[in-house]
């Protein structure tokens, strides 16, 4: 395969499986187009023009021919320098790496992580959150992680890649996208009655059954495994953690229980405020879940080498 088509075919399935909806995925980027036409013409260069084609700023091609075809591919959770540098010793001993597959944002589409989070209150809307609501609990928060990555040296990975002539990649919200559909579809389908059931479908799920051998799978973090589900959300996509102010609004929409990557302990007691059950599948095997999901689909006649907490587990 090109390195075009694994990029463009990566974003491609996030859109299809964006929980707001492919129509409003295409007015996202008819937005973009009319924002990039009413520039002036001197500001232009300084535009994302990926944003006319890809609404997922988190997920970007940060360095390498596009046309280069691609046999070998080094995926992993966190790519940054040491991954990198296994790259280039896998190469040495006779391994040639072709790409390198990061999950969580590297560069530029780090740099930007902020700009995927008004994808939120498109999901809350979905839910029976008020999309004023909805966007007045985002502001505040999008505005704390752009604070919070402006200082951050976002460029090490890429910089290392570049100089090794490694070509690097991101898939960020396209592979979330991609684990909250399932789950989300498996949890719809299934109607778990109690949160023990919800903790027996998540357990039956490969990656986060070898998560459990590894002390680190689901675990319920509020509220108890004997009580009713109530209505399932799943909460893991939209660049990262949204506003603690979301159970409040959750609650009033009739929300019994959110199943989610990770929480803070904010976030934590504002669940427990409105006795909101939260289950925790995990951070890093819902990663690899939503990567395998995205690259089963994606990814013809191409060799995968996991690594830095990433589990190749293949559904085709």
């Amino acid at each position: 395969m090109k390195l075009r088509d694994i990029y463009e075919k990566a974003v491609k399935r996030g859109m299809e499986l964006d929980p707001r909806g492919l129509d409003e995925v295409t007015k996202e980027l008819e937005r973009a187009k009319k924002d990039y036409e009413d520039m002036k013409e001197k500001d232009k260069k300084w535009f994302d023009k990926e944003k006319l084609t890809n609404p997922y700023a988190d997920s970007r091609l940060l360095y390498g021919d596009p046309e280069k075809e691609i046999k070998r591919v080094l995926v992993g959770i966190d790519m940054e320098v040491g991954e990198v540098l296994l790259a280039d010793r896998l190469r040495e001993r006779g391994n040639p790496i072709d790409l390198i597959i990061a999950h969580h944002p590297e560069g530029r589409a780090m740099a930007k992580l902020y700009d995927v989070m008004d994808m939120q209150s498109g999901i809350l809307l979905k839910y029976g959150v008020p999309i004023n609501i909805a966007e007045d609990i985002m502001d505040e928060r999008i505005r704390e992680v752009e604070r919070r990555l402006m200082p951050a040296n976002h460029t090490r990975a890429v910089d290392a890649a570049r100089l090794l002539d490694i070509p690097i990649m991101c898939i960020h919200t396209p592979s979330d996208n991609a684990v909250t559909e399932y789950l989300q579809r498996l949890f719809d389908e299934s109607k778990p009655h109690y949160v023990s059931d919800i903790m027996k479908i998540l357990k039956d799920i490969p990656e986060y059954s070898a998560a459990l051998s590894e002390t680190a799978g689901p675990k319920v973090f509020c509220g108890s495994e004997r009580r009713r589900a109530g209505k399932v959300f799943v909460d893991m996509t939209g660049g990262t953690g949204g506003s603690k102010k979301m159970f409040e609004s959750l609650a009033v929409a009739g929300v019994g229980t959110v199943v989610g990557m990770h929480i803070g302990d904010d976030h934590r007691k504002e669940a427990e405020k409105h006795h909101i059950n939260v289950v925790i599948a995990g951070h890093i095997s819902s990663d690899s879940l939503g990567m395998n999901l995205l690259l089963d689909n994606i990814l013809t006649d191409v060799e995968v080498v996991a690594t830095s907490g990433y589990k190749r587990i293949s559904r085709t």
